[in-house]
C-alpha cells in the first residue's frame, strides 16, 4: 500500500512526500479507523481523505461520500479533483433537475471515486435509493465544526450524522475541521455515534508562524478607511499576492467600496447580494490574479486553495475565536510572511450582539411559527420563505431566525426540511412541548454565542507578545 499512496500522492497531487498530521490521519483511514482531523486552516486537510478515497476506489459499487457545507466549496474541490484526472462529482441544489438525474445515473454506474453532498440531501428519496446501491467505504465531514451545538457555525441538519451514518452501513468516517475546542470536538463524537476509544485522534495544533497578526484599536469609519487604503497602497502587501478586507454587514461593505473607489482604489466585492454568476466572476477573477483586493463577507475564500494571499484584514469584529482564526488562515498558505489586521472598534460588538439575536429565536418565536404553519399553511407553502419572515416581523437580510427554526423542525421532523415554496409540509403536530424544547436549546447556544464574542473582547485587550499563547488555550 505504501508503494501506491506514494505514487498518487506524487502523480495525482503532485507532492513529494506528506506533512506528519497528513500520514498519521491517512494511515488511520486506510487502517479501517475512524479518525478525527483537526489542522489549520491551509495544511492541507482535504487531502487526508482525497488520497485514501482514490486508494479505496476498488470496486465499481465503492465510493466515498464527502459531507460538505457550501455549495461554492463543493464545486472547488470537484473542478481541483477533477483537473487532477480524479473522477468526483457533486450533487446540490445548484443542478437542473436534469443535470441531477444525470448524475444520479452516473453515481449508480459506479463512475465517480468521490461524491460531495450536503447532510440535506439525505433527506431527498431519489438520492437515498441511487446511494443504497453504492459500498460508501469512507465518510468524509468537512467543516465538522457544523455538527457540534457547541461549535461556531452549527446546523440543525448536520445533527443528522450520526443517523446518515448508520444509513450507510456506519463506513470509515473520518471528521475534519481547523476550528473546534475541546468541548466541541467531544460533542462532534456523541453526534457521530463514534466511542471515543474507537477514534484516532490528529491535532496538529493552531500555530501559523508565518501570519503576523495586529489588532489595531480604531473609532469610526474614517480611521478604519485610513488604515485599509494604507495597506492597499503599501504594495509590499500585496505587490506579489493578494488582500481580502472582511465586513460583517452587506450595507458596511459598499459604504467602503464607495468611499475606496472615490479614491481611486479598484477593489472586487463579494457578498450574499449578488446573484450566484456575479460571485462567481469575482471569485474567478480574484484566483486569476485580475483582482488583487476583494471586499466580502466571511463566506468568501472558505474552500479556496489560493496561496498567495498576503494580508487579510477584518473591519469589523468577527463573532468569535473560531470565525476569526478560520478567516485569518485563509492568508499565508504559501509559508510567506502575512498580515492579518483587527480593526477593533467596540460599536462593532453591537452589531455581533444584534447578529446573536438575530439567528437565536426564543420560544415566543416558534410558537408565532408554529401557529403560521398549522393555520396557514396553504399561503406558506404558496408564496414561501420571505413571505413567510415577513410575517414574522423579519428584520432585513441578516434576521436569520426563520433559518434556524426551520432547521431545527426539520431536524426533528416535524416539516419536510426545504426552505422553498411549497416545500413548508407539516410531516408531524407540531406541539407547544417541542417548541418549548427548541427554544430552550436556542437559549443554550444564544448564551454560548455571548461568550465567544467576550471572548473577542479578551484577545482585543491580550498584550500582542501573549496573543498566540490565548489563542493555543482557547482551542486547547
Amino acid at each position: 500500500m505504501t508503494n501506491q499512496l506514494n505514487r498518487v500522492l506524487n502523480d495525482v497531487f503532485g507532492l513529494r512526500s506528506l506533512r506528519e498530521p497528513q500520514s498519521v490521519a491517512i494511515r488511520s483511514i486506510l487502517d479501517g479507523k475512524h479518525t478525527l482531523v483537526i489542522m489549520p486552516t491551509g495544511a492541507g486537510k482535504s487531502l487526508c481523505y482525497q488520497l485514501p478515497a482514490i486508494l479505496l476506489k476498488g470496486a465499481v459499487s465503492s465510493i466515498t461520500i464527502v459531507l460538505s457545507p457550501l455549495i461554492a466549496l463543493m464545486k472547488d474541490q470537484v473542478d481541483s479533483l477533477q483537473r487532477k484526472g480524479v473522477n468526483a462529482t457533486y450533487v446540490n441544489s445548484s443542478l437542473s433537475r436534469q443535470e441531477r438525474l444525470d448524475r444520479y445515473a452516473a453515481i449508480e454506474r459506479g463512475e465517480h471515486a468521490l461524491l460531495y453532498v450536503t447532510p440535506e440531501r439525505f433527506r431527498k428519496r431519489e438520492f437515498l435509493d441511487v446511494i443504497r446501491h453504492r459500498d460508501v467505504r469512507l465518510l468524509a465531514i468537512d467543516e465538522a465544526h457544523c455538527v457540534s451545538q457547541w461549535g461556531h457555525d452549527f446546523r440543525p441538519d448536520y445533527g443528522r450524522v450520526g443517523e446518515i451514518r448508520s444509513l450507510l452501513g456506519e463506513p470509515v468516517t473520518v471528521a475534519l475541521t481547523a476550528t473546534a475546542t475541546r468541548e466541541c470536538r467531544q460533542d462532534i463524537l456523541d453526534q457521530l455515534q463514534i466511542p471515543a476509544d474507537d477514534v484516532t485522534n490528529v491535532v496538529s495544533g493552531i500555530d501559523r508562524p508565518n501570519l503576523a497578526l495586529s489588532i489595531e484599536s480604531v473609532l469610526g469609519v474614517d480611521e478604519k478607511l485610513a488604515v485599509i487604503r494604507s495597506q492597499i497602497e503599501d504594495r509590499s502587501s500585496h505587490e506579489s499576492g493578494s488582500m481580502i478586507v472582511y465586513f460583517s454587514l452587506i450595507k458596511t461593505l459598499c459604504e467602503f467600496r464607495d468611499a475606496l473607489a472615490q479614491s481611486g482604489h479598484d477593489v472586487a466585492c463579494y457578498h450574499g447580494d449578488l446573484n450566484r454568476a456575479e460571485r462567481r466572476e469575482v471569485q474567478d477573477q480574484f484566483m486569476r490574479g485580475d483582482k488583487r483586493v476583494v471586499l466580502a463577507t466571511p463566506a468568501f475564500g472558505m474552500g479556496i486553495d489560493k496561496e498567495d494571499i498576503r494580508c487579510v484584514i477584518h473591519a469589523e469584529t468577527p463573532g468569535s475565536i473560531e470565525s476569526y482564526y478560520q478567516e485569518i488562515g485563509r492568508a499565508g498558505r504559501d509559508g510567506m510572511l502575512s498580515r492579518c489586521i483587527w480593526l477593533y472598534d467596540q460599536q462593532d460588538l453591537l452589531t455581533q450582539m444584534q447578529f446573536i439575536d438575530w439567528s437565536n429565536p426564543n420560544q415566543d418565536y416558534y410558537s408565532a411559527l408554529a401557529d403560521r404553519l398549522t393555520n396557514d399553511n396553504e399561503r406558506c407553502q404558496a408564496h414561501g420563505l420571505e413571505w413567510l419572515r415577513k410575517q414574522l416581523g423579519g428584520r432585513g437580510a441578516s434576521d436569520r431566525r426563520l433559518e434556524t427554526a426551520l432547521g431545527m423542525l426539520a431536524r426533528y421532523d416535524v416539516i419536510a426540511g426545504d426552505q422553498e415554496p411549497g416545500c413548508f409540509e407539516l410531516k408531524n403536530p407540531f406541539d407547544l412541548t417541542l417548541a418549548a424544547f427548541a427554544g430552550n436549546k436556542i437559549e443554550e447556544k444564544r448564551t454560548r454565542d455571548q461568550k465567544r464574542l467576550y471572548s473577542m473582547v479578551e484577545l482585543a485587550k491580550t498584550p500582542e507578545e501573549d496573543r498566540q499563547a490565548f489563542l493555543r488555550s482557547y482551542f486547547a
